[in-house]
């Protein structure tokens, strides 16, 4: 018998693998099948600052008539917007405790520290047993100092968590000028835990209609080196947990996360590709993998071959191509 239980922000779970915030995580069915499958905690579908403002904008275009110049309604309005979607995800939050016995995580997309602060304690109320802050902002703007994005970042994890009790994670992107800092700085902050990496919306372009258009959603089995890399360097330089996300899509990474130094491991992609069904597989194959390399538990393996400041720390720190393609004849290629 295998031990695959681990303790991530202090939870219990009864394996490394969580199904990530994605449209799965939206319904009681979908987190029910989920729980069935075998993951061990699942993080809800974020709530989007950008949804309620725009369902706010659309409802004051079409609904407000008489209203549009009363101030004193126009609060309460925005007030009512919100207050509903905080009930509708109050009402999925109890309705799925009941029915699972896995951690249920909270998702707050976050753009502004202000009051999103109320919307995670509104989750804490509803019951939800952690909450993951997903905080990134693409910084396009030629203006901004680099630090500046960093403030927004510590700013809401700060005040988040002087305002709730239930662990707090943070999902960041690995953008940053110099991330190794950015990372150690939110666990001095109150980070519980960090989540490596966000999937962003990408852009594509149709060369035949000039149509900017979405890219391809899903990650893909190769897009996990970075999160690898980074979870290697910074496990050994944090004491809170960390959660490796993207291109997680065999028990094979989820192995090489775990011997990296993560706690947990987040699958989504992996879900819609192959369905809710693969998680069992990917579980039954880790329990496989341990058998042959004789570990009965995946604390045995965790974190065996992280970043340490030593002769083989340059296979983690160096990134340019020195050493496969210099000795390679241009000739050969062609």
């Amino acid at each position: 018998m295998k031990i695959l239980d681990t303790k991530y922000m202090g939870l219990r779970l009864k394996n490394p693998i969580i199904a990530g915030s994605c449209g799965l995580t939206s319904t009681v069915e979908g987190i029910k099948k989920l729980a069935e499958s075998g993951v061990a905690a699942v993080v809800l579908k974020s709530v989007f600052e950008e949804e309620v403002i725009k369902e706010h904008e659309e409802t004051l275009k079409n609904n407000l008539g008489a209203f549009e110049n009363n101030m004193e309604f126009l609060d309460y309005f925005d007030y009512q917007i919100k207050d509903d979607v905080l009930k509708n995800m109050a009402s999925l939050i109890e309705e799925a405790k009941k029915e699972v016995d896995i951690p249920i995580i909270g998702s707050l997309n976050c753009a502004t520290s202000g009051e999103w602060i109320s919307y995670a304690k509104q989750l804490e109320k509803a019951g939800v047993d952690a909450l993951e802050l997903n905080v990134f902002k693409l910084p396009f703007d030629v203006e901004m100092e680099a630090d500046a994005q960093e403030k927004l970042y510590l700013s809401i994890i700060e005040k988040i968590k002087e305002q709730v009790k239930i662990p707090v994670a943070i999902k960041i992107a690995p953008y940053s000028s110099n991330l190794a800092a950015l990372v150690k700085k939110l666990e001095s902050a109150g980070a519980d835990a960090i989540t490596m990496f966000n999937r962003f919306y990408n852009v594509d372009f149709d060369i035949m209609t000039d149509e900017v258009k979405a890219g391809n959603p899903y990650s893909s089995e190769q897009d996990y080196y970075n999160t690898l890399r980074w979870v290697s360097i910074m496990s050994g330089k944090v004491s809170c947990d960390l959660s490796a996300s993207t291109g997680i899509h065999s028990a094979e990474t989820a192995i090489k996360m775990l011997m990296a130094g993560t706690t947990t491991v987040q699958v989504v992609s992996k879900l819609y590709k192959d369905g809710i069904g693969s998680v069992a597989g990917i579980l039954k194959n880790i329990e496989l993998w341990m058998d042959k390399r004789g570990y009965v538990s995946v604390d045995e393996f965790r974190g065996s071959v992280h970043h340490e400041p030593t002769e083989n720390s340059e296979r983690f720190e160096r990134v340019q191509f020195m050493k496969y393609f210099s000795g390679h004849n241009p000739q050969q290629i062609l």
